[in-house]
């Protein structure tokens, strides 16, 4: 089967300055992103080491490593396409911009922009050491919901699909921010692509099954 790759930026480094400087853009890319995809190659072969051998002691580690480094390839996967330029980007989301669903369902589910806004933003700057604030569609009941992801795994609900996510790692903003994660993650409204989050709401939507709960 396939292996894992690097996906190609849709934009090059400078593209997101001043928000997120462009030595930030190429290391967290080149070397952080790069670094999840091997892992979780790597982490495959050994899994197919250990059926071939038999041997299951390292079992636990592996399906954490597994876990790990291929959340965090899906997740920088997305943050790519969820952010452009702050020319283009930023704000919120509008009817006459074309993501009117969008907009309608983040009101539904949060009771305002600003209300979403502000939890989104607290859910990623509090995370425990290194993390992700995440907007996600959750099926079950139809509606947006926020989530805190913690190194690159934990307290999501099962099935729900992520449409924009906040990396809130230090390496994805020290160089510039320093220690303010706070500032970070303000500034990072300023590049949301709501173009891209709403194309991945309207995809999470329509797949109806994605949980099975009736035969």
């Amino acid at each position: 089967m396939a292996l894992y790759t690097l996906p190609e930026l849709p934009y090059d480094y400078a593209a997101l300055a001043p928000v997120i400087s462009p030595e930030i853009i190429e290391l967290h890319h080149d070397k952080h992103h790069a670094a999840y995809v091997k892992g979780a190659n790597d982490t495959l072969e050994q899994l197919a080491e250990a059926r071939d051998k038999d041997a299951w002691g390292a079992v636990n580690g592996l399906e954490k490593n597994l876990a790990f480094h291929l959340s965090g390839h899906i997740l920088h996967s997305i943050y790519w396409q969820n952010m452009t330029g702050p020319k283009e980007g930023g704000g919120e989301p509008l009817a006459q911009d074309g993501v009117g669903d969008l907009a309608d369902a983040i009101t539904e589910s949060f009771g305002s922009f600003a209300g979403f806004k502000a939890q989104l933003s607290k859910a990623a700057a509090t995370t425990q050491g290194s993390g992700w604030g995440v907007l996600a569609y959750e099926p079950l009941s139809g509606r947006l919901i926020v989530e805190q992801v913690y190194d690159h795994q934990g307290n999501v609900g099962q099935g729900s699909t992520p449409v924009l996510v906040f990396d809130a790692w230090e390496h994805a903003f020290y160089l510039q921010y320093r220690n303010q994660k706070v500032d970070f993650i303000e500034a990072m409204w300023q590049v949301v692509n709501w173009q891209d989050v709403a194309k991945r709401y309207e995809a999470a939507k329509a797949r109806t099954d994605v949980l099975l709960l009736k035969p």
